[in-house]
């Protein structure tokens, strides 16, 4: 017999790490067993970083949506010669950046796209090199785990050696994105273009070993199980007690309307609230090692994402004055969040609203 929710909860309260299989019994909550996780992860999240809300100011450009892969949770991609596809020339994203910085003082520009065909390391390299002329100073968080190794593929060199090239160029920290759900057979169902489970951990591990740092993401609610969520955070866990290089957690709550799995009938219609709650409060509950748990009210709404504030979520990410991928999913007000809007969600929960910058250093 495994360990009930009340036995792993005073085990919480005790100070006890919790198993994988503790998370698999949480996730599966029902019922008011569903607020006592919550609660229990409320009281972790404010004993970690007590009861400030954070929020970073930032522009996201997605430079191309012009990509080999054809992932089945996306509705962002094109592939080439699709008539809505479309690619930035430098000079505009260097325009964007610096119109990012100018007009919205924004200290982060965060930028994800498709794998271009005819993009390599270079390109990737002179992208950031285009956001730091414009955008000087700033922050770049920009790439993730399978863009560098589609650049060490095209270009026939390590997965160390494009990061090296990127760092030169300017990025500061990777995107945590493309792991979905680090369990290979669930991948090979929603993305089987993306690079294995073990591939991303190792670029995980290079990122953090070479001083880049990362956050860490979990993209849920399509065809996983509650057991393949669970070994995810374990994974997530083992690396950060190796490197301690993530700068925090994201679930991402699947945006299935526009997306071919949900078109085709092979996935659910995203997480239900239920879901959403525990995903969220598991993560606080179990990445033990990880400082701070985001809530995307992107992918969320307003109203949900203040609500996860009290079930182990303590930042509310970005102010992103441009989005493309959860929109073209089939997210609703994806483009801007005002801090006094962030700041009346916070303080209407009794707690208070702190900008910070991409390493959780208060501005």
């Amino acid at each position: 017999m495994g360990k009930g929710i009340g036995d792993i909860l005073r085990g919480v309260a005790a100070g006890e790490r919790i198993t994988e299989q503790d998370a698999v019994t949480l996730l599966g909550a029902k019922g008011r067993d569903v607020l006592r996780v919550a609660e229990a992860a409320d009281e972790v999240r404010q004993m970690t970083v007590g009861d400030q809300v954070t929020f970073v100011r930032n522009q996201n450009i997605n430079v191309t949506n012009i990509c080999v892969n054809a992932c089945g949770f996306c509705g962002f991609s094109r592939p080439p010669g699709h008539p809505e596809s479309f690619e930035y020339p430098l000079e505009m994203i260097e325009e964007k950046a610096r119109e990012a910085k100018e007009k919205h003082h924004i200290t982060e520009i965060c930028s994800v796209s498709g794998l271009h065909p005819a993009y390599d390391a270079g390109t990737y390299a002179g992208i950031i090199e285009a956001i730091r002329r414009g955008a000087p100073g700033v922050h770049i968080h920009a790439g993730n785990p399978m863009e560098v190794a589609y650049a060490a593929r095209k270009s026939g060199i390590s997965t160390p050696e494009v990061l090296f090239q990127l760092k030169s160029a300017g990025l500061a920290s990777l995107c945590g994105t493309g792991a979905e759900i680090l369990v290979d057979s669930v991948r090979e169902m929603i993305c089987p273009g993306k690079i294995p489970t073990d591939e991303w951990v190792r670029i995980i591990k290079e990122c953090h070993g070479m001083g880049i740092p990362t956050t860490a993401t979990i993209m849920y609610g399509h065809i996983e199980s509650d057991a393949d969520r669970a070994r995810h955070l374990a994974i997530i866990r083992e690396i950060q007690d190796a490197t301690n290089g993530f700068t925090e957690f994201v679930p991402l709550s699947f945006i299935h309307q526009q997306t071919p799995l949900h078109l085709q009938g092979k996935g659910r219609a995203g997480a239900t609230g239920r879901e959403d709650i525990l995903m969220h409060a598991v993560s606080r509950l179990f990445l033990d090692n990880i400082r701070h748990i985001q809530v995307s009210w992107v992918k969320l709404g307003q109203k949900m994402a203040q609500l996860l504030l009290l079930a182990g979520a303590d930042d509310l990410g970005g102010t992103v004055y441009e989005e493309s991928i959860s929109k073209s999913a089939g997210a609703a007000a994806t483009d801007f969040l005002d801090p006094l809007v962030m700041q009346r969600m916070a303080e209407d929960l009794g707690r208070s609203l702190r900008e910070r910058n991409t390493l959780y250093q208060m501005i």
